[in-house]
Order: structure tokens, then C-alpha cells, then sequence
């Protein structure tokens, strides 16, 4: 903002002169006189410019209105995997409560406590308006759990059928006979009926892959009835042919590309 101000001293003079008063005695009219004629021939009174700071220059003025985000929000969708340890929600405050095996920090960030699949819900008997995330063993477990449902234990495992003998499978047990030397005479006679091998059953790695454990993968030969040659750890003429056919494959592939 520019604003116009006059000389301080230029301005009383001129109130001065400017005021009306009839000299008392005739020396004092003739320095009215003088004065006048002085200030007559003297430059015009000039005026003086001020201009203010418009815009602050220094504390928060100048920096960012706003600072970085602090990436709050879902980390982890439903139904999807996680270890205990990852974290599921970012949040300031409690617009999300920890349900089944899920914790809470200080700064109100959902983690998860065990292994298993993320779930969005509510739970009306806990609290009417609250929405709670958990983790459950199974993709198709539903969350809430009745209340009086079978407990799911946090030990990463599920509650699985146990196998029983089949109708066919006769089991004919005879009464111990003991000898003086305490020994078994007559042992349980059992028939059972040939079950067929399962296929093995594919297990979650630490890559987040269903895949056969690596004892597994190596006795598919045995299982299928395949011979396979022993492998010696010394035998270098092995190693060296198997180099050799690896680089004529290669020479090979490199020579068809330039025709």
C-alpha cells in the first residue's frame, strides 16, 4: 500500500504563515514580510512515498501449506493373506477395532497376530456401531463367530476329520496271552484292505506359493517307479560333458539366428 506524506517541518511552517495575525509593532511586519518573500521563491513543497511488505518473508509464510501424507488408510483387502506382523489399517484415532486375531498399536494401526485371510466386519453383540478386521484360518470362515461356536485355537491350524477304518476293514483282536517271561504269545491279528495313495496335499510356502514340500518333489521318481541314477558328488567328467552339450545347444541357436 503507497501512501503520500508530507514533510513534517515544510508543513508547520506553512500552518504558520498560513495563520491569520496582525503584527504588533512594525519590525514584526517586516520579518512577516521577509519570511514570505523567502518562502515564495523556495522550491514547492514536495511529498515523500512509503511502501509497506505485502507479503511476510520469513516463519511458516513461505513453506508448504500442507507436508506429506502420512499414507493412512487399508494396506490389506479382504480375503487377502497375511503373516502374523503385517500390518492391515493405517488410521488417526478408532474408525476400525482389532477383532480375531488382530492387535492394535499406540498409533491405532491394525496388524495382524497370525496367519490367515483378512475380514472387513461388524459384531452387533460386541457393539452396535463398531467395525472390526480379523483374520481367520479359512478363506470361507465368516466373522462374526457365534458365540457358542468351536474356539479357533491361535495355533495356525484347523480342526481336521480323523480317518476311520472303513466297513470292509475286519479288526480281530485276540485275548494277550502272556508267558512267564512276559511276552507277547499271540499278537492282534488285523486285516485291512489296500487304500490308495493320496495325492499329497499342497501346503502354503514362505514365497505365499501351494507347493509340495522339497522331500516330496524329490521322491516323485520312487513314487512313479522310475530308476534314476545316483548322483556323485565327484564326478567331473559328468559335470564336463553336460558343460560341453550346453554350449553346443547354445553355438547352435546362436548360428541359426544369423541365417
Amino acid at each position: 500500500m503507497i501512501l503520500k506524506r508530507p514533510r513534517g517541518p515544510t508543513q508547520a511552517c506553512s500552518a504558520i504563515l498560513n495563520a491569520s495575525w496582525k503584527p504588533s509593532s512594525p519590525i514584526d511586519g517586516c520579518i512577516d514580510a521577509l519570511l514570505r518573500l523567502q518562502l515564495s521563491s523556495a522550491a514547492p513543497l514536495s511529498r515523500t512515498q512509503v511502501r509497506h511488505a505485502s507479503h511476510a518473508t520469513q516463519g511458516r509464510a513461505n513453506k508448504a501449506a500442507q507436508g506429506p501424507g502420512k499414507r493412512l488408510g487399508a494396506k490389506k483387502t479382504g480375503e487377502q493373506l497375511v503373516v502374523p506382523g503385517n500390518i492391515i489399517f493405517k488410521q488417526r484415532g478408532t474408525h476400525w477395532f482389532p477383532g480375531d486375531n488382530c492387535g492394535m498399536g499406540r498409533d491405532h494401526t491394525i496388524f495382524a497376530l497370525q496367519k490367515g485371510y483378512v475380514k472387513y466386519y461388524k459384531d452387533p453383540e460386541k457393539h452396535p456401531k463398531r467395525q472390526y478386521i480379523g483374520v481367520v484360518f479359512n478363506r470361507d470362515d465368516p466373522l462374526p463367530l457365534p458365540r457358542n461356536s468351536v474356539r479357533r485355537r491361535r495355533l495356525g491350524m484347523v480342526a481336521a476329520e480323523m480317518s476311520t477304518l472303513s466297513g470292509n476293514q475286519d479288526v480281530e483282536v485276540v485275548q494277550d496271552k502272556l508267558v512267564d517271561d512276559n511276552t507277547l504269545k499271540d499278537a492282534p491279528k488285523i486285516n485291512r484292505t489296500a487304500v490308495p495313495e493320496k495325492q499329497p496335499a499342497l501346503t502354503l510356502g514362505s514365497g505365499y506359493m501351494y507347493r509340495q514340500a522339497n522331500w516330496e518333489i524329490g521322491r516323485a521318481a520312487e513314487r512313479a517307479n522310475i530308476k534314476v541314477r545316483s548322483y556323485k558328488a565327484g564326478d567331473r567328467f559328468l559335470a564336463w560333458r553336460k558343460t560341453s552339450a550346453r554350449k553346443a545347444r547354445n553355438a547352435e541357436r546362436r548360428g541359426m539366428r544369423r541365417k
